[in-house]
């Protein structure tokens, strides 16, 4: 039981000296250079997922729009957390939207778990709806699903919701399951 309160105390000092260390280089930073850090996080993902996934680059030129996020995620003992941070696209016209993204859950287990998430959005609305309401996934979806009647494939897409894909990768590669419970995606009112 020692080593367990022991381990506990340690892993909440990382945890702390982790969040304090990234806070002060974050307040440095101008909004301009964290607006350029995220893009170029961004495309990063982007050619990650298109060296996995090659179909994905007309996916996501045909869609309305997109978002990418990259995201750190850390499991203590009986809590995680994730938090990141992205950016909407509108493809056309390019207007971008700057987002976070962030998720706590409970579940046994120790480690640090570093992903990126592509969301694809089919309509301009379900892109509206992400960006202007946030979104809320509360869900597990394990699946590779196609889009049906339109006969497009988004082939290592998850659909979670209507007009909604998602594609998660791992440091390994394209995932093949979408874990999303949990999490929260919302604007950053510092970087709009």
């Amino acid at each position: 039981m020692q080593r367990w309160i022991g381990a506990a105390v340690i892993g909440i000092g990382m945890i702390g000296g982790l969040g304090s260390a990234h806070p002060v280089r974050a307040a440095e930073a101008t909004k301009a250079e964290k607006q350029a850090a995220i893009r170029k996080e961004a495309q990063a993902t982007l050619t990650k997922l298109y060296a996995a996934k090659p179909g994905a680059r007309s996916a996501i030129q045909k869609a309305a729009g997109y978002a990418a996020f990259d995201n750190f995620g850390m499991n203590l003992l009986l809590l995680s957390t994730a938090r990141g941070k992205g950016v909407a696209v509108a493809n056309q016209g390019k207007k971008e939207t700057f987002m976070k993204m962030m998720s706590v859950g409970a579940g046994l287990g120790l480690g640090v778990k570093d992903f990126r998430a592509v969301f694809v959005f089919e309509t301009p609305e379900g892109l509206n709806s992400f960006i202007n309401s946030g979104w809320d996934a509360d869900a597990h979806a394990d699946a590779t699903a196609k889009a049906g009647q339109k006969g497009g494939s988004f082939d290592g897409a998850i659909s979670v919701s209507p007009g909604v894909w998602v594609y998660q990768l791992t440091e390994n590669g394209l995932a093949l399951q979408a874990t999303l419970q949990g999490t929260k995606y919302y604007k950053d009112d510092d970087l709009n």
